[in-house]
C-alpha cells in the first residue's frame, strides 16, 4: 500500500482485501507465520453490521431507500437480510474508519445508542479483525414510531 495510514476502500476494485501479516515461507519458519492474512472489506462491513445491530435501540439500519430496498430482498423466497445495510468502511493497512447509519426506536436517548453502537463496532472489529478502528462516524437518519410496522390496523375508510 502506499504511505497513507488509511487508505479508502472504493468501489472499483472488485473485492477489496487487506493484507493483515505478510507473513513467511519455509519449513523453518514458526507455522503461525507460514503464509498471510488478508480481510476483505465486506467481512468488516459485516461485522459492524452485526455489532450495531446488538444495540437495544436501534431498530433498523440504513437509508430510506436502502431500507425499502432491503424490505422488498427480505420477502423474496431464498432472500437473506443485509446485515451491512447502512454500513461503510474504509480500510487501511492496520486501520478501519466506519459509518454507520440507524434508525432508532422513538423514546431512547439517541447520544446513548450512538456512544453503545460506537463502543459495541469498535470492539468487535478490532477483536475478530485486528485492525485498529479509528472512528465510527454515527448517523441517525429516521426515528421509528410506535404502531408503524404494525399491518393490519388500517384507520377507518374514508369511503365506501
Amino acid at each position: 500500500m502506499t504511505t497513507q495510514e488509511l487508505a479508502p476502500a472504493t468501489s472499483t476494485r472488485k473485492s477489496a482485501t487487506t493484507t493483515l501479516s505478510t507473513g513467511q515461507s519455509g519449513v523453518s519458519e514458526p507455522p503461525s507465520t507460514r503464509g498471510k492474512t488478508s480481510i476483505a472489506d465486506v467481512v468488516v462491513v459485516k461485522i459492524a453490521g452485526m455489532a450495531a445491530r446488538e444495540i437495544p435501540g436501534v431498530h433498523d439500519m440504513g437509508g430510506g431507500l436502502s431500507r425499502t430496498l432491503g424490505a422488498v430482498r427480505d420477502r423474496v423466497p431464498g432472500g437473506r437480510p443485509n446485515v451491512g445495510r447502512g454500513v461503510k468502511v474504509e480500510v487501511g493497512e492496520r486501520q478501519a474508519a466506519i459509518d454507520v447509519d440507524l434508525v432508532v426506536e422513538y423514546g431512547v436517548p439517541i447520544t446513548d445508542v450512538a456512544r453503545d453502537v460506537r463502543e459495541n463496532v469498535i470492539a468487535a472489529v478490532e477483536r475478530i479483525t485486528g485492525l485498529e478502528v479509528v472512528e465510527v462516524n454515527v448517523a441517525v437518519n429516521d426515528v421509528h414510531l410506535p404502531g408503524d410496522d404494525e399491518p393490519g390496523s388500517p384507520s377507518e375508510p374514508r369511503v365506501e
